[in-house]
């Protein structure tokens, strides 16, 4: 597991090299620390909050920045708990049908206005 700055794993006082990433999640730009090496991993896992957040932001209007990254904590806990309630073998296809969806969701906004979504 990925220790970022604020896990169990840095704040036991572990002495190690200390990256930093800035990230944007719903507009918002936010600069964290994580294990030197791991920046483009906590990247990846903050695009995958913003999606999330700009998703249902997008349905649902203003809500306030509290409540909407509630809901999407909310949301990827119970698709950790599908996934973990699916068993094993599930998470490579979900993955795989993740991917595919992007690709789709990709191919349709370059085939509507030329844009690389």
């Amino acid at each position: 597991m990925t220790a970022f700055a604020g896990s169990r794993a840095c704040s036991r006082g572990q002495a190690e090299a200390m990256g930093q990433v800035t990230v944007s999640v719903n507009d918002q730009t936010y600069t964290l620390a994580c294990r030197d090496g791991d920046e483009s991993r906590l990247a990846a896992l903050a695009a995958v909050v913003d999606e999330k957040a700009r998703a249902l932001a997008a349905r649902l209007g203003q809500v306030g920045e509290a409540r909407l990254m509630l809901m999407v904590a909310l949301l990827l806990a119970d698709e950790v708990r599908d996934l973990h309630e699916r068993g094993p073998g599930a998470g490579i296809e979900s993955k795989a049908i993740a991917i595919l969806e992007r690709a789709a969701l990709r191919l349709e906004g370059i085939a509507a206005g030329g844009r690389n979504t």
